[in-house]
Formats: C-alpha cells, sequence, structure tokens
C-alpha cells in the first residue's frame, strides 16, 4: 500500500513539473549568413539552412522553442543545434528556413518571444 502511495506521488510531481511553463522570454531574434550553410554546428551536426532550427546561449541540444515575431505574430518551432549568438545584444540566431517562416529575412532582426516547448 506505501508503495502505491509513494508510486502516485511521484507520478503526481512529475506530472505538476512537467506542465509548468517556462516563463516566455523576449529579445532579438537574427539569423544564420549562408556562409554557415554545412558547416558543424557546437551541437555536431551540421548547418541546414533549409531546417527548423537556432542557436541559443544555454539551453540544452534539442530543446524545442516557438518563437513568435512580436511585430507580425507569426511563429515557428525551431530545434536547439547550436551556440549562439555571439552578440550580446541578440537572444536567438534561426536557421534561414525558421527566419523566413516569421517573415525576418527582410528586417533581418526582430524582437521576438521565445516559449520553451514540453
Amino acid at each position: 500500500m506505501l508503495k502505491t502511495i509513494l508510486r502516485s506521488l511521484v507520478f503526481s510531481i512529475f506530472c505538476l513539473s512537467s506542465s509548468l511553463a517556462i516563463a516566455a522570454e523576449e529579445g532579438i531574434a537574427s539569423y544564420y549568413s549562408d556562409v554557415f550553410q554545412g558547416k558543424k554546428t557546437a551541437s555536431g551536426k551540421l548547418y541546414d539552412r533549409n531546417k527548423l532550427t537556432a542557436a541559443h546561449k544555454t539551453l540544452a541540444f534539442g530543446t524545442k522553442v516557438k518563437i513568435t515575431d512580436l511585430k507580425n505574430n507569426k511563429s515557428v518551432v525551431v530545434t536547439i543545434t547550436d551556440r549562439g549568438p555571439r552578440s550580446k545584444k541578440r537572444m536567438i540566431d534561426l536557421s534561414y528556413a525558421a527566419a523566413k517562416k516569421i517573415g525576418l529575412i527582410n528586417a533581418g532582426i526582430s524582437k521576438v518571444r521565445m516559449d520553451v516547448i514540453h
């Protein structure tokens, strides 16, 4: 009986912790130059401008995040595969494909909201 109660408690804690949302973070997004096409990222994967990927300073590789451009409200879900951006003023670097989906190509940079997806 005690084991059943403990299992239920552990399960409840797990469910509660996995349903808690990480607060959205706002900052400036930019996108990779084509110079990086085919080059190795910090995760060991090759950068492909046609995949929905991004670079972030601290998030774990493989983390999925939803990026929403605050000017036009367009969103894209990307996977973190690299470290960056190098600029301290920027929060995230998007692949070309991800930047195109949210209309970032012409502006080059934009204020975005980043939500970690569980």
